[in-house]
C-alpha cells in the first residue's frame, strides 16, 4: 500500500506524521510527505519521500501578517495544495491530512478528485464540536460576549471557517470539476475524524454529532544519547529543572523566562534553559542547551516549564516529569489546564514573581512528583503503531 501524508504547520504538526510514517514502513507500506519546506532535512534524516508545499511556515509565522491577509494566505495554502497533493499523490492509495483547516481541506479535495481514500486527523481535540467545551476564537474574530452556550459558538465557529476558507476553496473545487462545498469544517472533518492524542491525558467525551477515533499519541521513540556537556551538568548536582518556550508558537517574553530561573533557584535548584528562550543571564547554575533528546532529558530532570504546547506537555507526561505550565495562546491554556486537573503539575496564566516561585515548589514536591509517575505508566505508548494498523486494515477500524 501506498499512502501520502499532507500537512501545513508546525513541527507539532509534522512529528506525529512521522512516527506515523515509520510505522507504516515497518508493516511494508511505501510512504511519501507533503509539508512545508521547513521540514525538508527532517524527511532526508528518516529516509521518507518529500514534497515541498507552500512557503516556509516558521517565516510566516515569524512575520506576523496581519488578520485581514488571512483568507488571501487560506486562498494560497489551498491553492498549493491542488498543485502539490495532486502530483505526490500519483500511486498512492491512501490520504492522511491534518495541519491548518484550509490545508488540510485542499488536500481533502484532491483525495476525493483522484478517488482515494481519505483520513483526517487532528492533534488535539479543540478543533472537534463537542457541547462540553467552546471552540478556539480566530484571530481577529472573538466570539459575541455574553455567549456561553458551547453549541452556539460551535456554529459561530462553523460560520467563521466558511467566511474565511469557503470561497477560496471552493474556487479550487470548481476549477478542478468538483462541486462546491457548503460547511468547510464539516468537510474537512467528515464523519468519523481520527484524534491522535492519550486518552488519559486527554480524554474525549463522546457526542450524538460523529464518531471520533482515538489512537493515541503518535511519537516516535528517540533514541539519540544527550550531549556530553548535557550529561556532565545534569551529573553534577542534583536534578536541574528545565525550562522552554518555544518561539514558534508563544510570545514568551524573556522575562517570563528569568521569572522561572529566578524561582528554580529560591528552590536551590540548578536550571537548564532552551537556547530558544533568549536575553537570559548566564551563571554557573544555568545551562543552555540546544536540540536535544526531550524524551531522554525529561527523566533526568526534576521538573519542566514550558510554554504548553501538545507535544512538550504529552512527552513530559509521559516521562513521568512534573510540569508548571504558562500557556499565552491557541491551545496551551488547554493542555495546561489538563496538567493541573491530573494532578502533575501548575498551569500558571498569569506569572509574575511570587507565583511562578509557588508553582516551581510544588512542582518539587514528593507528592506531585508520585503523581506525576503514577500518570505516567497509564499514558500509552503504541499509538502510532494502531494508526497504522488501522490504515492498512490490520485491525477493525
Amino acid at each position: 500500500m501506498r499512502v501520502l501524508m499532507s500537512t501545513y504547520g508546525s513541527r507539532g504538526d509534522v512529528e506525529p506524521l512521522v512516527a506515523l510514517a515509520l510505522r507504516l514502513r515497518e508493516l511494508g507500506a511505501e510512504v511519501r510527505m507533503c509539508a512545508p519546506p521547513d521540514f525538508a532535512q527532517r524527511m532526508a534524516d528518516v529516509g521518507v519521500p518529500f514534497v515541498p508545499v507552500g512557503p516556509s511556515a516558521s517565516a510566516l509565522t515569524a512575520s506576523a501578517p496581519p488578520v485581514s491577509s488571512f483568507s488571501q494566505r487560506a486562498a494560497d495554502l489551498i491553492a498549493n495544495q491542488f498543485e502539490a497533493v495532486a502530483a505526490a499523490a500519483d500511486g498512492c492509495d491512501v490520504l492522511v491530512a491534518t495541519g491548518m483547516v484550509p490545508a488540510a481541506a485542499g488536500a481533502l479535495s484532491v483525495a476525493e478528485k483522484l478517488g482515494l481514500r481519505a483520513v483526517s486527523v487532528t492533534f488535539q481535540q479543540l478543533t472537534l464540536p463537542s457541547p462540553h467545551r467552546r471552540p478556539l476564537a480566530y484571530p481577529g474574530r472573538p466570539f459575541p460576549q455574553g455567549v456561553t452556550d458551547n453549541r452556539v459558538l460551535w456554529d459561530l465557529d462553523a460560520q467563521s471557517n466558511n467566511e474565511l476558507f469557503g470561497e477560496a476553496l471552493n474556487i479550487n473545487r470548481t476549477a478542478n470539476g468538483l462541486p462546491p462545498v457548503a460547511d468547510v469544517r464539516g468537510y474537512v472533518l467528515g464523519d468519523r475524524p481520527w484524534l491522535a492524542t492519550d486518552p488519559v491525558l486527554d480524554p474525549w467525551e463522546e457526542t450524538p454529532d460523529f464518531e471520533v477515533v482515538q489512537t493515541g499519541a503518535w511519537i516516535e521513540p528517540d533514541t539519540r544519547s544527550l550531549p556530553s556537556d548535557v550529561e556532565a551538568f545534569i551529573n553534577a548536582g542534583t536534578p536541574p529543572v528545565f525550562v522552554a518556550f518555544s518561539t514558534m508558537h508563544m510570545h514568551a517574553s524573556a522575562d517570563t523566562v528569568q521569572l522561572a530561573i529566578e524561582a528554580i533557584r529560591a528552590q536551590g535548584r540548578r536550571a537548564l534553559v532552551s537556547h530558544s528562550s533568549t536575553g537570559i543571564d548566564d551563571q554557573d547554575d544555568c545551562f543552555f542547551v540546544g536540540e536535544v533528546n526531550h524524551q531522554a532529558l525529561f527523566r533526568r530532570v526534576a521538573a519542566v516549564v514550558h510554554h504548553g504546547g501538545a507535544g512538550t506537555t504529552t512527552t513530559a507526561t509521559r516521562a513521568g516529569a512534573p510540569q508548571v505550565v504558562i500557556p499565552q495562546l491557541a491551545d496551551q491554556p488547554y493542555w495546561a489546564s489538563r496538567v493541573a486537573d491530573l494532578g502533575i503539575g501548575v498551569a500558571l496564566e498569569d506569572p509574575t514573581s511570587e507565583s511562578v516561585s509557588a508553582a516551581v515548589k510544588t512542582a518539587l514536591t514528593a507528592e506531585t512528583r508520585a503523581r506525576a509517575t503514577e500518570v505516567a505508566g497509564a499514558i500509552r505508548t503504541d499509538g502510532a503503531e494502531v494508526a497504522a494498523k488501522m490504515l492498512l486494515g490490520a485491525t477493525a477500524g
